[in-house]
């Protein structure tokens, strides 16, 4: 069974409007990422939150640096991570009795821009999202530019997981769907990593054949409807009357990422989800080692901004944590980016 990942099989949510073409990444600085913290520093206490600045650099490298310096590695907290070919900014966390030893760090692709106390360490996941500005360069088309972007505003963005997501060629689903089926080995650490994996090939399939089926922004019997602004969720219960709240994105329906905890779907929407699960042999009771969640179909496009200069266009925009950018150039460029 194939499971690797080609998103050139993914729908587009604006298929029907051409893409501007381009390419990204040929310097680290065309990509900048900027990361929106849950909370900021209070000014006092046993931590130091750290804002820096790399290029180049893995936030797996970030800590290895602060690892040579003297400071354990468990004692550093992030919120998450971030990609190496970019220019990123992000908040990481020491205790504060290694301040010293920030004296002698030495990384010509790390700069700590501020530093500021606060009573606890950084955990991951304490974000909001992340804010981007993005160059692409020799695009063909930035007229085409506007419209598109005015329909991930109004409809969301396909909350599609990235390439990174998966590995090299896009193997990791088959390395995770051996584990899960007792054929291979590896540590609990590389288990969770290639099974989440899988676990996010199947939830991007459930969201193209939403895609296919035109129930993008629309709700099914039983879907888990998270509301766009607050976060809450609940059973749709009556598709048509929360229709309209659907076609506003004042509400979406949410995907599985399989696990003992995961919420059910019901109905209709359950048995859209268990037609991904047999394509692959799969039950949900494969996956009870794992903990488990719902995510959203589409997520909101906002601070949005596009600038045509010589070196090409520029794109600014904001996108709440655990979403991808790729997701929005590849809408934007109609090229897998």
């Amino acid at each position: 069974m194939d499971l690797s990942v080609d998103f050139r099989r993914y729908p587009y949510l604006t298929s029907a409007l051409p893409g501007i073409g381009g390419t990204i990444r040929e310097q680290p600085q065309d990509f900048q990422v900027e990361e929106i913290p849950a909370y900021l520093p209070s000014g006092s206490g046993e931590h130091l939150f750290l804002w820096i600045e790399k290029e180049g650099l893995t936030t797996r490298q970030v800590f290895e640096r602060l690892r040579d310096l003297g400071i354990p590695e468990v004692a550093i907290g992030v919120a998450g991570l971030k990609d190496k070919h970019a220019r990123t900014r992000q908040w990481l966390s020491i205790p504060r009795r290694y301040e010293e030893q920030l004296r002698h760090l030495e990384e010509p692709r790390l700069r700590i821009l501020k530093v500021e106390a606060h009573p606890h360490k950084l955990q991951t996941g304490h974000l909001r999202g992340n804010r981007f500005r993005i160059l692409i360069r020799q695009v063909q088309h930035p007229e085409r530019a506007q419209r598109i972007l005015e329909v991930l505003q109004a409809k969301g963005v396909p909350n599609y997981f990235g390439p990174q997501r998966f590995g090299l060629e896009g193997q990791n689903p088959q390395r995770g769907y051996a584990l899960l089926k007792g054929k291979g080995r590896g540590s609990i650490w590389l288990k969770r990593f290639m099974i989440g994996s899988l676990q996010s090939l199947l939830f991007n399939d459930w969201l193209a054949l939403r895609l296919e089926r035109e129930l993008y922004d629309k709700v099914l019997e039983g879907d888990i409807a998270k509301k766009t602004e607050t976060g809450g969720e609940f059973v749709v219960e009556d598709p048509e009357r929360e229709s309209d709240r659907a076609q506003r994105f004042e509400i979406s329906a949410t995907g599985p990422l399989y696990g003992r905890k995961m919420r059910q779907a019901q109905g209709a929407a359950r048995a859209l989800e268990e037609e991904i699960l047999s394509r692959y042999g799969l039950t949900p009771e494969a996956f009870k080692a794992r903990y488990g969640d719902r995510r959203p179909l589409r997520i909101p496009l906002r601070e949005l901004s596009l600038e045509l200069q010589p070196e090409g266009l520029w794109i600014g925009f904001s996108l709440p944590k655990g979403s991808y950018a790729t997701a929005v150039l590849r809408e934007l460029m109609k090229e897998e980016a």
